[in-house]
């Protein structure tokens, strides 16, 4: 396993995150109790902290390529 399948691997998680994160912060928007919005403002945070990490993880790989040269 080299670095640059490490990384990818990471990304790909990273990714699910995000649509899981999404997925039940819409979920969430269905329902009528009294903490949603509470919890939406919480899981969008999340959602944005979660899609900043993919983001650096894609800029990591492509640095990764063009130094590593893979």
């Amino acid at each position: 396993m080299n670095l640059d399948t490490v990384l990818t691997g990471f990304l790909y998680i990273a990714m699910l995150a995000v649509v899981i994160i999404l997925v039940v912060g819409i979920v969430n928007l269905y329902r009528g109790d009294e903490k949603a919005r509470s919890r939406s403002n919480k899981l969008m945070r999340l959602r944005v902290v979660t899609q900043f990490g993919a983001i650096l993880l894609i800029i990591v790989i492509l640095l990764a390529r063009q130094y590593l040269g893979n």
